[in-house]
This record gives C-alpha cells, sequence and structure tokens, in this order.
C-alpha cells in the first residue's frame, strides 16, 4: 500500500555508487563498517523521513512511496533520478592567487569554496586550477537499500520524533506536555548551549504544525535547576531530647515523737 504525501515513517537504508561500490551514507552500523564509512561520533539508528516532502532526493522519494511497512527494496537510480547528470559547464580554470594563502595547499580532489560555491580540485599547474561545481555523485548511479520499519501514527509520538529529529539526537533530554491543542516543550539546561538552539525551536515549530495539524499553541520552556546541594533529611541533626524532669525523692516524714506523760 503506497504511502500518502507526509506520512511519517522510520526507515533504515545504505546507500552506494553502482559501479564502484563505493559507500555513500548508512544509518546501520554495521553496513557502515563494512563500507568503510563509520564514524565513531556519529549515532546509528533508523531515519525519520516524511515522504513526499523533500527530505530525501527526488528520485528516492518517489520510489518510497510506493513501498509498505516492513519492505525491504533495492533501489537504482539513475544518474538524473539522483544527483543529476555531469554538466561540463560547472569545469572552471582559476588563478592559483584567488585562493589566497591557500595557494601552496591545493592539491587534486581537495573539496574547496571559492567564489562562494563548493568545488573539487581536478587540475593544478601552470598558475591555475581546475574546478569541478558539479556534485561529487553527478553522473553516477546510486543504489539503495531501503527497509521501511513502521509509520509514526499519534500526535504524541510524532511529536517526540520531531523534536528529537531537530536536536540530533539530543531530543529524548526534553519533556513535553500535549493537551488540549496545546505543546510545551521543556528544554533541560544542559542543551542551552546547542549552536544555532533559537533556530531549531523554529524547525521545532513548522515541523509540528505541519504534522500535527490538530496543533494550535506551542511553548518552550527553557528549565533551570539549583545546583547547590541540597541537605539529605538523614543527614540533619537530630533534635536533642528535652530532658525528663526528675522526680524528687521525698523521704518519708517522720512523726513527732508523742510527748511522754508528766509524773504526777
Amino acid at each position: 500500500m503506497a504511502f500518502e504525501k507526509g506520512t511519517l515513517i522510520f526507515a533504515n537504508y545504505t546507500a552506494r555508487v553502482k559501479d564502484t561500490e563505493e559507500g555513500i551514507e548508512s544509518t546501520v552500523e554495521d553496513e557502515a563498517k563494512k563500507l568503510k564509512i563509520y564514524e565513531e561520533s556519529r549515532k546509528y539508528e533508523p531515519r525519520l523521513v516524511a515522504v513526499g516532502e523533500g527530505w530525501l532526493i527526488a528520485g528516492l522519494d518517489a520510489e518510497v512511496a510506493k513501498l509498505s511497512v516492513g519492505e525491504k527494496k533495492e533501489i537504482e537510480l539513475p544518474p538524473e533520478k539522483a544527483f543529476g547528470v555531469r554538466d561540463p559547464t560547472q569545469l572552471r580554470m582559476i588563478p592559483l592567487r584567488k585562493f589566497g594563502e591557500r595557494e601552496h595547499e591545493l592539491s587534486v580532489g581537495d573539496s574547496v569554496e571559492i567564489d562562494n560555491r563548493v568545488g573539487i580540485v581536478r587540475f593544478v599547474g601552470s598558475g591555475r586550477a581546475q574546478m569541478d561545481f558539479n556534485h561529487r555523485l553527478a553522473g553516477k548511479s546510486i543504489v539503495y537499500d531501503f527497509q521501511v520499519l513502521k509509520t509514526v501514527d499519534t500526535d504524541d509520538d510524532k511529536v517526540r520524533a520531531l523534536v528529537d529529529r531537530r536536536l540530533a539526537g539530543e531530543g529524548t533530554k526534553t519533556t513535553f506536555e500535549l493537551a488540549d491543542g496545546a505543546l510545551t516543550v521543556t528544554i533541560p539546561e544542559d542543551l542551552f548551549l546547542v549552536e544555532g538552539l533559537q533556530i531549531i525551536k523554529r524547525g521545532i515549530a513548522n515541523d509540528v504544525f505541519k504534522f500535527v495539524p490538530s496543533l494550535r499553541a506551542l511553548t518552550f520552556v527553557e528549565r533551570f535547576n539549583n545546583q547547590k546541594p541540597q541537605p539529605k533529611k538523614e543527614d540533619a541533626k537530630p533534635e536533642e531530647p528535652k530532658p525528663e524532669l526528675k522526680e524528687q525523692a521525698t523521704k518519708p516524714r517522720r512523726k513527732k515523737a508523742e510527748a511522754a506523760p508528766r509524773a504526777a
């Protein structure tokens, strides 16, 4: 059964170049290691995808829409449906002096930004460098091993998935409450220094309003915790018991001796 546009799914996939088997990307740790593209700092887990929303390249997006939950398929994309065909007009010869201090460090294969564009160095010599501004995978057929694991259906699950996506795996540190069309997301103090946090919050707002249409309002709460350690109850000094009043010992009073009878 095909997915409707905007359906949220979790999926695993691995991408490689068809002719060379060069690894491109994988959400599965073992596959990334097998293709020698493993990154220790990366978290490998299923990826959230909004079908038909441009979260994947267009050719792949169209094919994923035809899948169903649990289905695993090898999808081959020709260059025109993947990263495009190579455009010869995107090759330019640039004088080395334009690279400034980097002039003597350029090597073939380097990815370099010049004139506000990122290109790959294809040739260096005669005082010039040939820059290729095509996508590095342009002209190549790409193969995806793609599996749909599940759909995200409830509003709570959608909020959790969308928040986590924007916070790059740190979203589970947040808490949220969704009730009567209002959402409150609480951000803990250890996420305050995340780069671009305000932009991330705007992205979360855009996502949840789009994929949770019943939502009317979103509030972010930044929570600070008291860092001063609080004394534990067992550490509190116990109150000294009040001294009990000692009963005063009383000696039995002696009876006065009766007066001896006087002699007549």
